[in-house]
């Protein structure tokens, strides 16, 4: 089978992949028919956010645990991108998103990178140049039925 077409996920969808049915359906789903990526950064980002998530929800160790274990499961669906691969692009990258969210670059460097778009409920990335897909909308773009 053919991939087509990839797309880079923002931190705050890895964390809804490991939180939410609906990321996690599109991820599962779609892991096989698109190339769905992320920096490590992402993963870093998720991992550092999940204790806090889990403080505010008022989560058991246990369900944190779990959570933690959600993200280990669902990271070979999600291919990633070493520092060194988007490097060339990070300042250009700084230069579009840090005026919003300077720790979004390695996000940018990667879909400048392997000009596709990124996948995020961010608003800190539409104007940057880089095409954007909301969790409503991706299955639009990753549906191997539409061109």
């Amino acid at each position: 089978m053919e991939i087509a077409k990839a797309v880079v996920l923002d931190a705050n969808i890895v964390i809804s992949a490991v939180l939410g049915v609906g990321a996690r359906r599109l991820v599962t789903d779609y892991a096989g028919h698109a190339w769905l990526c992320a920096p490590q950064d992402a993963f870093d980002d998720a991992r550092r956010h999940l204790p806090t998530v889990a403080a505010r929800r008022g989560w058991t160790q246990e369900k944190l645990s779990a959570a933690l274990d959600a993200l280990d499961a669902i990271k070979p669906l999600i291919h990633t991108i070493d520092p060194e691969t988007y490097a060339t692009e990070l300042a250009e990258a700084h230069l579009r998103i840090d005026s919003r969210d300077p720790d979004d670059a390695p996000i940018v460097a990667t879909a400048l990178t392997l000009a596709c778009p990124v996948w995020t409920q961010d608003q800190d990335f539409f104007g940057t140049g880089v095409a954007t897909w909301t969790t409503d909308r991706v299955e639009l773009y990753l549906s191997p039925e539409r061109p």
